[in-house]
């Protein structure tokens, strides 16, 4: 079984990158550690819980993270009062409570509204409704929001050196202070901003772990550390890692046959099969019994004389939960965990089975509303006829959606519009380098245009002394240079046209080759009174990958998020036929507020208009909405807050006074191009060789490290910025970077 202080670390460089860069063989390795992690613990196993185990190296001895060197110490201290800080799923916490300090993490977290009735009963305001909303139609004021959430901690998870002794538990639970009869944490949560309060968990659990948990993830003491995975400290690289860990770590939870999942939670096939077939308490007829429930949940009472109507009805599953008898025991500590995960699944399972996409031959529909309350809040409609619901499992928040004002819909259908650039002008302007009266260097970005028409514009000064005539524009010798990629004969010296057709002076017919793109930074090089003019691209100290643009070449990222988009290439640029996700990103890349990184943010609300040039019908509105949930649970666009001001334009950050509104935004993140085993670097490197970053190793019983690795893991101690180093954990030695291979 592999083990994360073993002879080779679980995390490589290439996971860093994201599932997909990772080689089969080391997926592999990870998938049979987090299968039989997901085996040993009683609580489903979410994908910031399966980090942990793997990074901070979970024993499956039974002794969990205490079998590990992880410092109790460098664990966030954390003091629940009338407001609590938050904690995300995958937090290591030390929660102080008088003389019995609570070391826990945090396995599960649900919102735990007050208005859920104790029957799962949930009104249609509060299923999708963001945090700190005071009502039907009021989102509150959205500056510093609260929600209260349920918290199950695992009490158990670093070994019975840390666990609470069955008195000292016993006397939290009996005080109900902050922790619950059941073991669970109620806390009333205060973000610092109603952005922070839409991230999905895993973004909250990097954002935690990048701040308030800083010092327990640059441990010198895990397995093998993420600075050491992404070759430094800085936080962008720390994220970018993360989320690339993230994504490796959910595509391996879902690819595994052994495993089920339940959006970011997995179990264990075997377990779900031994509940349906168990005939207790929270067993298959309870499940089934549950599916029943929702089904006929909003069927109208016919009552003589009187016409009935169609209303959607919202139910919880945790609180229905409860309601079954013999269940209470079966919902403490990490069982409410078990039991709703497992709830849901077989949901799922019967929706999948039985429905055509949430309608039942009975007539009634039954969709997921809002993941995150309550355990999970499922909608029920009774109309015969089936709603837009697109997937059924998505949450879709129609019943705080169903609280605010409508819109009016055209009763035709539209097409997406291709919209110009507010920007264009500006965009991607170009650079005077040096200008000598001998030489002209001139540096700007490709545009889509140049791409599609051959052309690249030039300063005044590099062809002043060029003559020009009636007859014909003046020619030049390009010598066009790509370091690191092959440019063939007829692109790397070529005759081009200087034109003046248009305000500003431009080379024409330019043969670009194929793997150039929007927003790669050109260097052009002419000595006056020469005939030839000179093209270069400058390297990157590495290869990265922006969104699906892979380069090693420098870039303008203004003009890659404006023009590098779906639909969009050297031989055409149009909106037409696009599925909504792909609309989504293009004209959110399109037409949203442009940074200077490249941050694209837009108005939520603006963005089915922006698409289609006016507001179009009920059912493109859904899909496109649908969409933007779907990208940001992927985590491909963030959510954001801004403000309009009173011509209604959108500003970010939001301006004093203004009503704060929400934004969705694409930001063009650099993650390092790591090369799979066996596979070959630009320009030759060996091939067969893998990089193996330094990592901690358990010794053999009797062994103990050299002096040599004593030394090397202070210097480590110190790259991850602890000035003074520190000793080897006893039983422990460091292994130094190195490569693996031919």
């Amino acid at each position: 079984m592999p083990d994360p202080y073993g002879e080779r670390a679980l995390l490589t460089p290439a996971m860093t990158v994201g599932h997909d860069s990772v080689p089969e063989h080391e997926r592999e390795r990870l998938r049979s550690y987090l299968e039989a992690v997901v085996a040993a613990r009683l609580a489903p196993v979410h994908a910031a819980v399966a980090f942990n185990a793997a990074y901070f190296g979970y024993d499956l001895g039974g002794e969990g993270y205490g079998a590990s060197p992880l410092r109790p110490e460098d664990f966030p201290v954390v003091t629940l009062g009338e407001c609590a800080p938050v904690l995300p799923v995958g937090a290591m916490v030390c929660v102080t409570s008088g003389s019995d300090p609570l070391f826990a993490e945090i396995v599960y977290r649900e919102g735990a509204h007050p208005e859920a009735s104790a029957h799962g009963d949930v009104p249609a305001w509060v299923s999708g409704a963001p945090a700190g909303a005071k009502g039907p139609g009021e989102p509150g004021e959205g500056g510093a929001p609260r929600r209260r959430e349920l918290l199950v901690p695992d009490l158990d998870a670093f070994g019975p050196a840390l666990r609470l002794s069955p008195t000292q538990l016993h006397r939290l639970r009996t005080r109900q202070r902050w922790i619950n009869a059941d073991g669970h944490l109620v806390v009333d949560v205060c973000y610092p901003s109603q952005e922070a309060a839409q991230r999905d968990e895993l973004a909250a659990y990097a954002e935690h772990l990048l701040s308030t948990a800083r010092d327990q993830l640059l441990s010198p003491f895990v397995p093998v550390s993420l600075a050491e995975l992404v070759g430094g400290t800085r936080d962008e690289d720390l994220w970018a890692g993360l989320a690339g860990i993230f994504d490796t770590i959910r595509g391996v939870l879902d690819s595994s046959e052994l495993l089920r999942t339940w959006g970011q939670y997995a179990m264990t096939r075997t377990s779900l099969a031994e509940w349906w077939q168990d005939t207790g308490p929270l067993g298959g007829d309870d499940l089934r019994s549950l599916a029943a429930t929702l089904e006929h949940a909003a069927v109208p009472v016919k009552r003589r004389y009187m016409h009935t109507s169609a209303h959607p009805v919202y139910t919880a599953v945790g609180p229905k939960l409860r309601a079954f008898p013999g269940a209470a025991d079966l919902l403490t500590g990490t069982g409410y965990a078990a039991a709703v995960c497992r709830a849901n699944v077989a949901l799922a399972d019967v929706i999948q089975r039985d429905s055509e996409q949430g309608l039942f031959a009975s007539g009634s529909q039954i969709t997921l509303d809002d993941a995150f309350e309550s355990g999970g809040v499922w909608r029920s409609l009774h109309s015969g006829a089936p709603e837009p619901s697109g997937d059924p499992l998505r949450p879709a928040g129609r019943g705080w959606a169903s609280t605010l004002p409508s819109e009016a819909e055209p009763g035709m259908d539209l097409e997406p519009v291709d919209l110009p650039l507010a920007d264009d002008i500006s965009l991607g302007s170009g650079e005077l380098l040096r200008s000598d009266g001998t030489d002209v260097v001139w540096s700007a970005p490709l545009r889509l245009a140049h791409l599609s028409d051959g052309w690249f514009p030039l300063p005044s000064e590099a062809v002043d002394d060029l003559c020009w005539s009636q007859d014909r524009c003046p020619t030049l010798r390009l010598e066009l240079s790509h370091p690191g990629q092959t440019v063939n004969e007829k692109e790397a010296k070529q005759d081009v046209a200087v034109g003046l057709e248009q305000e500003a002076p431009r080379l024409t017919g330019i043969l670009w080759p194929l793997d150039f793109f929007p927003g790669l930074l050109i260097e052009v090089h002419r000595s006056l009174g020469g005939d030839t003019i000179r093209m270069t691209t400058r390297l990157l100290r590495e290869r990265v990958l922006i969104g699906d643009r892979e380069t090693g070449h420098r870039y303008d990222p203004r003009v890659l998020t404006r023009e590098d988009v779906p639909g969009s290439d050297r031989y055409g640029d149009s909106a037409a036929g696009l599925g909504p996700r792909q609309l989504v990103m293009r004209t959110v890349r399109r037409c949203g507020l442009l940074t200077p990184d490249g941050h694209a943010l837009m108005d939520r609300v603006s963005l089915p208009t922006a698409a289609y040039g006016q507001l179009p019908v009920g059912a493109d509105t859904a899909s496109l909405e649908s969409a933007v949930v779907e990208l940001l649970e992927e985590r491909v666009l963030e959510p954001a807050l801004g403000s309009r001001d009173a011509l209604g334009q959108p500003h970010h950050p939001a301006c004093d006074g203004q009503p704060v509104i929400a934004l969705i935004g694409y930001r063009p993140l650099e993650r390092r191009v790591i090369r799979p085993w066996g596979g070959a670097e630009e320009g030759g490197a060996l091939l067969g060789v893998q990089f193996v970053p330094g990592h901690l190793r358990r010794l053999r019983p009797g062994c103990s490290p050299s002096e040599v690795q004593r030394l090397a893991f202070r210097d480590y101690c110190r790259r991850l910025g602890k000035a003074d180093g520190w000793e080897l954990p006893y039983g422990y030695t460091f292994v130094t970077e190195h490569t693996r291979g031919h």
